[in-house]
This record gives C-alpha cells, sequence and structure tokens, in this order.
C-alpha cells in the first residue's frame, strides 16, 4: 500500500519531493536532536491524490499518527479536561506565495477552553486568546471568511477595553470576542464554528491541498517555471504557546545578517505572541540581542 504520512522521525531533509521543504527539514532536524515538537507530514503525493478526487487519502493512516502523537504528548485532540492542539502548516518542495497560511490550535472548541485553562495553570486569558485566534485563522484560510471582518470585530472589542494593544484585553473580553467571531463566521459561512477536533484537522487539511491551486500560487509557479503537478505536503504540528504570558513568545531567526551576510544569530520577536504578530504589525518587535 502507499505511504501518504511520515512521522518527523520517519524522513530526512532529501524527501523534499515527497515530504515538501517544511516537513523535510523538521524530520532532519528532528533526526539531529534538536527540540522540533513532535508531528507528522502528509505527503504530496497525498495532495495529487486529493486535487483528483478531492478526498483526503490515507485517513486511516492520519488515525493512526495522530494517535501515536497524543501518545507522544500524553493528551487526546479537543480532550475537554486536557486537550492536545496542532498546528496545520502548508509545506511544498518550493515555498511560494498564495499556499494557504498557518491554522493554529486545531482541536480547540467550547468544551476544551476550560481544559487549556487548567493546562495553564488557571489562565482562562491565554485560554480564551488561543480560542479567538483559531476562529480567526480558520475562518479566514479554510473557509474564505473575509479577515477585515475579524480585524473590525477585535477594534472594537480594544475600544470598549479602552487599550491599544491586544494584550490589554483581559478574558472577560475575549470571551466576547470569541462570540463576535462565531457570529461573523456563522454570518459568512451558513454553519457554526466545527466542534469535532478532527472535524477542525480534516478541514484544515483539505484546505491546504486545495490552496495548491490558488490564483496567485498558479500565478507564481508559472512565473518561477515550477512544475504545476508537484503538489503540497501539509505539516500537522504539536502546538507550543508564545501567547503564555510575557516570558513566552513568537518570533523569526536567522543564522546570517540578512543586510550583510555577516556570521551570527539575527531576528527579532515579540513577548506573549503567537503566529504571524510578529509580521503583522501589531505591535513594534524586540531584536533577538535583547534577549
Amino acid at each position: 500500500m502507499q505511504k501518504f504520512v511520515y512521522d518527523f522521525e520517519e524522513g530526512n531533509r532529501d524527501l523534499k519531493d515527497l515530504l515538501g521543504g517544511k516537513g523535510a527539514n523538521l524530520a532532519e532536524m528532528t533526526n539531529l536532536g534538536l527540540p522540533v515538537p513532535p508531528g507528522f507530514t502528509i505527503t504530496t503525493d497525498a495532495c495529487r491524490a486529493y486535487l483528483d478526487t478531492g478526498e483526503i487519502p490515507g485517513r486511516d493512516e492520519i488515525t493512526e499518527h495522530l494517535a501515536a502523537l497524543e501518545a507522544k504528548m500524553g493528551r487526546r485532540l479537543g480532550d475537554p479536561g486536557d486537550p492536545l492542539l496542532v498546528s496545520v502548516r502548508s509545506g511544498a518542495k518550493f515555498s511560494m506565495p498564495g499556499m494557504m497560511e498557518t491554522v493554529l490550535n486545531v482541536g480547540l472548541t467550547d468544551d476544551s477552553v476550560s481544559g487549556l485553562a487548567a493546562q495553564a495553570g488557571g489562565d482562562e486569558r491565554f485560554a480564551w486568546d488561543s480560542y479567538r485566534r483559531l476562529i480567526q485563522m480558520f475562518g479566514k484560510t479554510v473557509c474564505d471568511v473575509p479577515g477585515e471582518e475579524f480585524d473590525h470585530a477585535l477594534e472594537d472589542a480594544k475600544h470598549r477595553a479602552g487599550t491599544r494593544e491586544d494584550v490589554g484585553l483581559r478574558a472577560e473580553h475575549l470571551r466576547e470576542l470569541v462570540g463576535a467571531y462565531k457570529h461573523i463566521f456563522r454570518e459568512h459561512t451558513g454553519r457554526d464554528f466545527p466542534q469535532d477536533p478532527r472535524e477542525q484537522l480534516d478541514l484544515a487539511v483539505g484546505a491546504v491541498f486545495g490552496s495548491w491551486n490558488a490564483d496567485r500560487a498558479v500565478l507564481y509557479r508559472r512565473q518561477e517555471r515550477i512544475p504545476a503537478n508537484l503538489g503540497t505536503a501539509v505539516n500537522v504540528v504539536a502546538m507550543v504557546f508564545g501567547n503564555l504570558g510575557a516570558d513566552s513568545g513568537t518570533g523569526v531567526a536567522f543564522t546570517r545578517d540578512p543586510a550583510t551576510g555577516e556570521r551570527g544569530v539575527y531576528g527579532d520577536y515579540l513577548a506573549n505572541a503567537q503566529g504571524e504578530d510578529v509580521v503583522a504589525g501589531i505591535r513594534n518587535t524586540m531584536p533577538l540581542q535583547d534577549l
């Protein structure tokens, strides 16, 4: 039988055609012993099969690898009491504009918000912030809900709370924002935000595969002479949280200064932030040297 899913331990940097650039490099870093959160990659073969049939192949394999990931983490996807959450990322052999953006916190639902807060020592603000981010990212990237609708709701919430930054929103503000986001989601999709964690995962995986044929991606491939039949892989990774307080963060790091080529650690970061916050311009980033 054809193999459609690889744990990070099973791959290496030479499998970019099959695992995509991101999946191959995550596997390489895992096998080097670097502290990569565990996860698995659904192959470019699966993408091509999906584009032919509209169905995600290897669902039993995904279930098996998800179960192995749950065993490693000691948590089940979306478990109300102690949820495992995952990120879903695209990763073709070549990086290209137009591919689906990352969706974080997949598996979080109405039932598991309190469980996530308990994981964080009772930090309800963190849990509701993670949930509003999921609905926003999932709605925009998976279900084509206009991103500005969520942006407007966030700005309204900050205005009512008397703060200019999202970190100024307290748990009660974020709980109300989740309600507003759900309303926006329902208004544009005709359905409630999915409360089945596995359905969230499957919809996100299908959206990554579908983004291979997004207009921007097709145009970029044509311009750069990238073959149209390569497909993209999907990387499913156990979540780590940059929005878990001031001693957490998100950032980007290079082993060279991009301006001069000088060797050394270069990059920037944001404390108490997650995902694309560094490039979104929501706050001024800090240079890594300040750490």
